[in-house]
């Protein structure tokens, strides 16, 4: 067998989606504001963020999965 096969798919991701699970987590309990503040970015950028205009880099992610006991993977794909 090739290596070729063996390369696992890469897929893009999806930020408006992202952006999506990053407002369902919030919640309506819970600011742009205060959840801006608990991971340690503006709430400007988690208004983009939320709206899929920001890709959201490796430490806002772990930021987040910290945070709220989520999984990265979740974050990125909707998958467990």
């Amino acid at each position: 067998m090739s290596r070729k096969h063996l390369k696992p798919k890469v897929r893009a991701i999806d930020w408006t989606a992202v952006g999506r699970r990053v407002r369902s987590l919030r919640g309506f309990d819970m600011t742009q504001a205060d959840f801006a503040s608990r991971i340690g970015v503006s709430q400007s950028y988690l208004s983009a963020v939320e709206h899929g205009r920001n890709e959201i880099g490796a430490e806002v992610l772990l930021a987040i999965s910290r945070e709220f006991s989520i999984s990265m993977e979740w974050l990125l794909t909707g998958e467990e």
